[in-house]
């Protein structure tokens, strides 16, 4: 609908599996957008980021990297044994570039923090997105741009939601997330 705010979702996984709820909850409000592909990493989002915003004006644009970044991958295989992907020193440096680009859109930014680690998921360690969430904190405080805590949003329920030794979710859980998406969409899209 050409008369309603447009909406752009960018983040990986986690977000391809809350964006079709996310659009059953906005729709008659917004037209919710996503990136065609998975964002991978910060270095795939610094390559892509121009394709991925298009042309067209974006009113608000709900971003997320993180759970690739701390990827361990040795040989095209996941391995608890190598080293990160992305450093969280080059995470805050890539952040803060991503950002900058983002800014220039004129849309209003919400970042989403990063998805708990379980115990038992391959190439990455459970914790670690705890550093990489207060990296991107302080990145986002820095650039002034509005958090989305989806780590403390669904930290209490992920027995119920979160797939066993997986940083996915079920199909549950990804409802779940879109709920509290589509609520800081629905806070930040102009009156």
């Amino acid at each position: 609908d050409p008369a309603l705010p447009r909406v752009l979702i960018i983040g990986d996984s986690i977000s391809i599996g809350f964006t079709a709820p996310v659009r059953e909850l906005l729709q008659g409000k917004a037209n919710v957008h996503r990136i065609p592909t998975n964002a991978g990493n910060t270095e795939r989002g610094l390559e892509n980021i121009d394709a991925w915003l298009g042309d067209g004006k974006w009113d608000v644009i709900h971003f997320n990297w993180g759970l690739h970044d701390m990827k361990r991958v040795k040989d095209g295989e996941l391995d608890d044994s190598a080293p990160v992907a992305i450093t969280p020193v080059s995470y805050h440096d890539n952040l803060v570039k991503l950002v900058t680009r983002l800014k220039k859109t004129g849309a209003e930014l919400l970042w989403a923090n990063t998805t708990p680690v379980p115990e038992g998921a391959a190439g990455r360690t459970p914790g670690e997105e705890v550093t990489y969430n207060r990296t991107a904190g302080a990145a986002m405080d820095e650039l002034g741009v509005s958090v989305n805590d989806l780590h403390a949003y669904i930290l209490p329920h992920l027995e119920n939601h979160q797939r066993k030794a997986n940083v996915h979710f079920t199909d549950a859980g990804s409802a779940f997330l879109a709920k509290q998406v589509a609520a800081v969409i629905m806070e930040a899209l102009p009156k």
